[in-house]
C-alpha cells in the first residue's frame, strides 16, 4: 500500500514538473523571495537611511533673541522694560512665483493692518507726514545719502550721482517714492500712497533678509487682538504670514526720560558691521539701542541669543532638532537719576517757559532794531498764530479736506484766492525783461523769491549747484547784497554752468538760455504749488495782513481736536474775536504748550548733580518725545519737522557761550596767578578802554566804582573781569601778550574740566575754550561754548573746592536675577590745588550774587541758602539772549548743584527762576503732585543785568 502511495506521488510530481504552471510558480516564488528580501533590507536594515534620503532634509540654524535687560532709576523704579505683544511676521516661502501675486498678497495684509490702525514698520526712509506730504525720515543729509546708497545696492556714497544717471541723489522723497512704486509694479494696483508705501517697506525689509530667507521678519508689532483674529482668519490667503508672540520695548514716563534713555529699533545697516565686530551673531533683523542709554549700554542690555539646528523635509516640516542652546536675558541697568525729580523738573521747565511767553507775547506788531535789548524783546501775537500752522499744530491736510469745518473751509478759500494771485505775480516778475532788483521788492515778494532760490539749491532738488559758483564774481556779490534780480542771477547761472537743467523738460544740448529759463520757471512754480513750506510762507503773510485771523485759527484748534471742546470758551471767542486773550489763557493752562508754539523760548535744559560724588540726579531736556511711538514713521517725521527740536538734548547738545557764568573761573585764575589779591579793588568807570573796541559794562552809562573780587562776582562787572583778563595777559615787565592771557584762561578752564566732555554716558558735544580776545574771554564771551552738563561739572568743582569728576548716569548693572555685575563710581578727573582763601573768596562772591545782588528779590522766599552765578549771552541782535544759571546748595555744606540753560531765554533771571523752583521741589517745599497739576508759572519779575 505504501508503494502504491509513493507511486502516486511520483506520478503527480512528474505531471506537475512537466506543467507550465509549475514553471511559472517557481519563477513567481523566486521573484517574491527577492522582493521580500529587498523590502526587508530597505525597511529594516537600511530603513532610516532610505527615509532620510527620501525626505531630502535641509539643515537650518535658528536663533532666538534673548530678553533685553531693564533700565531702572536709582531707587529701582522701572524706566524701560519688555512687554509681551503680538507681532505680524512675514517669510518669503517661495509660494508666490510672480511679482504681481506677491504684491496682491502684500496688499491684502496691508489692508487688514490699516483696518485696525496698525503701523507697518520698515527701513525704507520715506514716510507720509501729518499733512500727507512725502518726506525723508533720515536723520541728516549724510544719512539720507547712506540710505540711497543702500537702496541702490552701492558700496560707497561716492558712487551716487554717476555719469549715466542711474543712481541720482537729488531726488525728492516724492520722486524716489514714485520711482520705487513703478519699479515694484505697484502702479498696476489700485492703491493709495500709504498702501504703496507700506508694501514698499515690506518688500524692502524682505530684500534686506534675502541671505536668510528662512527667517521671518516683523511687519507690524504690538498689534491688537482684533488684528490677530483678522490675520488668522485670512492667513490661508497670505502664505508666509504668521502671528507670533514676542516682546517689545516699552517705557514709563517716556517724555521726560526719552532724551536720556533713547530708543531701540532694528539694526541700521551702517551700524551692523560695528556690532558684529563686538558680537558676531548680530544680524539685520535684531533690535538694538539707537540713542541714549539704550545705545551706550547695548552690550550689557542685549541678551545672548539661543540657537538650535533643525532639519526640515521637502515640505517644510521639522524632522529633527539638535544642538539646542537656550537664550539668556541681558543685564539690568540702574541709573543715578531720580525718576520723580526728573519728572518734576520737566513740568517745572514747561510751566516756566509758558510764563515767559505769556509775559513776552504782545497784542500788536513789534520790530527789533540795532539798539534792541535782547532781554526785553517782545513777540507779536501774529507770530504765535502763524506757529499754529508753521509747527504743524494745525493740519493743512485737514484744512484742505472735503469734510473740513466751515471755519477751515473759509481759511482755505482765502488761501486759494491768494495763492493764484501770488503765483501769477511771481511768474510775471520772473519772466519780465525788466525784473526788479531784490532790495526794491515788497517784503512778501522778496521772501517768496528767496524761497525759490533756496528750493532750487536743496540737495533733493539740486538744480542750483552752489559749489560750482564763482563766489568772487560781481553777480554773486550783487546777489548777496540784494543788488540784482533773481531773474538776472539765474540767467547768469545758466550761462556759467551752475544751473543743472537735466531735470527740466528741455533739450539741454541745443536749447537757448531763454528756453532753459522758461523751463526752470515752469518747473519751480509747478512744484511750489505742492510744497508745504512755501504754502506756509503764504500763510505767514496772510496772517500778517489779517486776511486770515487769529480767531479763525484758534477755532480750528477745536475743529481738529487739538483742544478739547469747551462750549463756553468757544462761544466767548466767537463773540469777542479776542484771540490774543484766548491764546494766553490756553497757554496759561498748558492746553497749548511752549513746545507746540515753538517760539523763543521753547526749550531748555536742567542738570542736577551730587557735587560730592559726581552722580547726575536729573538730566532734563525740554521738550521730550514719546519713545514708545518712535517706530511709527509718521510720528518720527513729525518729530524731525518739529521746530522745538524734541530730538535734540538741550542738556548735552546745546552748546552756547556761557556768558558771566564763566567769571568764577577767571576769578580763580587771577587769584592763583597773583594778578589780584582778595582785597584789591578795580575801579569800574562803565567802559573799559584799554582794548579796541572798548568794552562797555552792562551798567554803562553808569559805573560800579571800586570793586574787589567778591564785589566783581556779585555785580557781574564786565569792566572788572576785562581788566583781570588784561592783567593775565601782561607779564611782570609790563609786556602785554593776548596769547599769554588766553593760555592762562585755557589752562584754568581745563583744570575745571572744560577741555573735554563731562563723562555722562550719552551723546554730548565737545566743549570749546575761547581762542580770541582775552579780555572778552575772561567775561565768558570770545569763542567759549559749553553745554549745560559741562557747566554742571565745573560748578560742582567750585562747590566741593577742587574735585573734578567725570560725571556719570550709571549706578550699577545686575543680572536678571538681581546679582550685582558692576558697581559704577564716577571717576575723579583731576583736582584743582587752589588756596583755601581762593575758594573762600569765589564762593563768597557767588553767595553774594544770591544774597545781595540783582537776584536777591528772586530768591527772597527760598529758605535754603544757595550760591550761584547768572549768565546772559547774545548770539544775534535780532534774537533774544541766551539765559544761564549755575548754582549749588546748601551754601555752607553743598549737596547738589543745579544748572539751567534756556536758549533764547531773554534774561538769566528766567533760568534762575527755574533753578529756584527746582530747589523748592528737591528740599520738599512743593511736591510732585502739585507740580504736575499746575499751570504756567509767573515769569521772573527781576531783570538781571550781567
Amino acid at each position: 500500500m505504501f508503494r502504491d502511495l509513493l507511486e502516486i506521488i511520483r506520478e503527480l510530481i512528474r505531471k506537475t514538473a512537466s506543467s507550465r504552471l509549475f514553471i511559472l510558480g517557481i519563477i513567481c516564488f523566486i521573484m517574491y523571495t527577492g522582493l521580500v528580501h529587498k523590502l526587508f533590507n530597505m525597511q529594516i536594515i537600511n530603513g532610516e537611511k532610505a527615509l532620510s534620503d527620501y525626505l531630502q532634509l535641509t539643515e537650518q540654524t535658528i536663533t532666538t533673541a534673548g530678553t533685553r535687560g531693564n533700565i531702572y532709576d536709582r531707587n529701582g523704579k522701572v524706566l524701560a522694560y519688555n512687554k509681551l505683544a503680538y507681532s505680524v511676521m512675514l517669510q518669503d516661502t517661495g509660494a508666490y512665483k510672480k511679482s504681481d501675486d506677491k504684491n496682491r498678497m502684500y496688499l491684502r495684509l496691508v489692508k487688514i493692518l490699516q483696518r485696525h490702525g496698525e503701523t507697518v514698520q520698515g527701513k525704507f526712509e520715506v514716510a507720509l507726514d501729518s499733512n500727507g506730504d512725502m518726506v525723508y525720515t533720515s536723520s541728516s543729509e549724510s544719512a539720507r545719502k547712506r540710505f540711497l546708497r543702500d537702496y541702490y545696492g552701492l558700496k560707497r556714497v561716492e558712487d551716487l550721482d554717476d555719469e549715466k544717471g542711474r543712481y541720482p541723489s537729488n531726488l525728492s522723497a516724492r520722486e524716489l517714492f514714485e520711482r520705487v512704486r513703478e519699479n515694484n509694479g505697484l502702479n498696476d494696483l489700485s492703491v493709495t500712497d500709504q498702501e504703496a508705501l507700506d508694501i514698499i517697506n515690506i518688500k524692502y525689509a524682505l530684500r534686506l533678509m534675502l541671505y536668510r530667507k528662512y527667517e521671518s521678519t516683523a511687519v507690524a508689532t504690538e498689534v491688537s487682538d482684533e488684528t490677530v483674529a483678522d490675520i488668522l482668519e485670512h492667513v490661508g490667503d497670505m502664505q508666509g504670514v504668521t502671528v507670533e508672540e514676542s516682546t517689545i520695548r516699552a517705557y514709563n514716563d517716556s517724555i521726560p526720560f526719552a532724551p536720556v534713555i533713547g530708543y531701540t529699533s532694528k539694526v541700521p545697516e551702517e551700524q551692523l558691521e560695528d556690532l558684529q565686530s563686538r558680537k558676531s551673531d548680530y544680524d539685520i533683523n535684531d533690535i538694538v539701542g539707537r540713542t541714549g542709554i539704550e545705545y551706550t549700554m547695548e552690550n550689557e542690555l542685549q541678551g545672548t541669543k539661543g540657537k538650535k539646528t533643525i532639519y526640515k523635509d521637502s515640505v517644510g516640516r521639522i524632522r529633527e532638532t539638535k544642538d539646542e542652546t537656550d537664550a539668556s536675558a541681558g543685564n539690568d541697568v540702574y541709573l543715578t537719576l531720580n525718576a520723580d525729580l526728573q519728572k518734576g523738573i520737566y513740568h517745572l521747565i514747561e510751566q516756566s517757559l509758558a510764563g515767559v511767553l505769556i509775559k513776552t507775547i504782545v497784542n500788536g506788531d513789534y520790530q527789533t532794531g540795532s539798539t534792541t535789548d535782547g532781554s526785553n524783546m517782545k513777540i507779536p501775537v501774529k507770530d504765535a498764530y502763524f506757529q499754529l500752522i508753521n509747527n504743524n499744530v494745525l493740519s493743512l491736510k485737514e484744512i484742505e479736506s472735503e469734510d473740513a469745518s466751515d471755519t477751515e473751509k473759509n481759511i482755505y478759500r482765502k488761501y486759494e484766492a491768494s495763492q493764484r494771485q501770488i503765483f501769477d505775480g511771481l511768474k510775471n516778475e520772473l519772466m519780465s525783461p525788466h525784473a526788479t532788483v531784490m532790495k526794491d521788492l515788497p517784503d512778501d515778494t522778496k521772501a517768496y523769491l528767496f524761497y525759490i532760490y533756496s528750493y532750487l539749491s536743496e540737495p533733493t532738488v539740486g538744480i542750483i549747484k552752489e559749489e560750482a559758483m564763482d563766489k568772487g564774481s560781481d553777480a554773486y556779490k550783487a546777489w548777496k547784497t540784494d543788488e540784482i534780480s533773481l531773474r538776472e542771477f539765474l540767467y547768469y547761472g545758466i550761462a556759467n554752468g551752475w544751473i543743472d537743467s537735466t531735470k527740466l523738460e528741455t533739450d539741454t544740448k541745443y536749447s537757448s538760455a531763454d528756453d532753459t529759463f522758461k523751463a526752470l520757471v515752469d518747473y519751480v512754480l509747478d512744484r511750489l504749488k505742492e510744497d508745504r513750506n512755501f504754502t506756509k510762507k503764504i500763510y505767514r503773510y496772510l496772517i500778517n495782513s489779517d486776511t486770515i485771523t487769529g480767531q479763525e485759527l484758534c477755532l480750528a484748534l477745536y475743529d481738529q481736536g487739538v483742544l478739547k471742546e469747551n462750549p463756553q470758551d468757544m462761544a466767548e471767542l466767537k463773540a469777542t474775536g479776542d484771540a490774543y486773550s484766548f491764546l494766553l489763557k490756553k497757554l496759561s493752562a498748558l492746553e497749548i504748550t511752549p513746545a507746540q508754539l515753538a517760539l523763543s523760548p521753547c526749550n531748555a535744559g536742567v542738570v542736577v548733580t551730587n557735587d560730592k560724588t559726581g552722580e547726575v540726579l536729573a538730566l532734563v531736556s525740554y521738550p521730550g518725545y514719546d519713545n514708545n511711538r518712535i517706530g511709527d514713521g509718521s510720528y518720527f517725521s513729525q518729530l524731525q519737522a518739529d521746530l522745538s527740536l524734541p530730538l535734540y538734548n538741550n542738556a548735552t547738545q546745546t552748546r552756547k557761550a556761557p556768558g558771566s557764568t564763566f567769571k568764577p573761573i577767571t576769578a580763580v585764575a587771577a587769584l592763583e596767578e597773583h594778578a589780584i589779591t582778595a582785597d584789591e579793588t578795580i575801579d569800574c568807570t562803565g567802559i573799559y578802554t584799554d582794548v579796541e573796541p572798548p568794552i562797555k559794562c552792562w551798567i554803562y552809562s553808569g559805573q560800579h566804582g571800586p570793586l574787589n573780587i567778591v564785589g566783581g562776582i556779585e555785580n557781574s562787572c564786565n569792566y572788572f573781569f576785562a581788566d583781570l583778563g588784561h592783567r593775565l595777559s601782561t607779564d611782570g615787565s609790563g609786556v602785554y601778550s593776548p596769547d599769554a592771557g588766553l593760555e592762562v584762561l585755557r589752562r584754568y578752564a581745563s583744570k575745571f574740566g572744560l577741555d573735554h566732555k563731562s563723562g555722562v554716558e550719552i551723546g554730548e558735544l565737545d566743549p570749546q575754550i575761547s581762542k580770541e580776545a582775552p579780555e572778552r574771554s575772561a567775561m565768558g564771551q570770545g569763542s567759549h561754548a559749553y553745554t549745560n552738563v559741562q557747566l554742571s561739572r565745573y560748578v560742582a568743582a567750585i562747590a566741593n573746592r577742587g574735585t573734578v569728576f567725570e560725571l556719570s548716569l550709571l549706578d550699577k548693572t545686575t543680572d536678571s536675577e538681581g546679582n550685582l555685575i558692576e558697581d559704577y563710581t564716577p571717576e575723579i578727573s583731576s583736582h584743582i590745588d587752589a588756596a583755601d582763601s581762593t575758594w573762600d573768596t569765589v564762593q563768597q562772591g557767588m553767595r553774594e550774587v544770591i544774597a545781595n545782588g540783582s537776584t536777591k528779590r528772586l530768591f527772597a522766599d527760598l529758605e535754603v541758602e544757595i550760591a550761584g552765578k547768572t549768565g546772559t549771552a547774545q548770539e544775534a541782535r535780532n534774537k533774544p539772549n541766551h539765559a544761564f544759571f549755575i548754582s549749588y546748595a546748601p551754601y555752607d555744606n553743598p549737596e547738589i548743584c543745579v544748572t539751567v540753560n534756556i536758549p533764547y531765554g531773554y534774561s538769566s533771571s528766567n533760568a534762575a527762576n527755574i533753578a529756584k523752583n527746582v530747589y523748592k521741589y528737591y528740599y520738599g517745599y512743593i511736591d510732585l503732585e502739585s507740580i504736575v497739576n499746575a499751570g504756567a508759572l509767573d515769569a521772573a519779575k527781576v531783570n538781571i543785568r550781567d
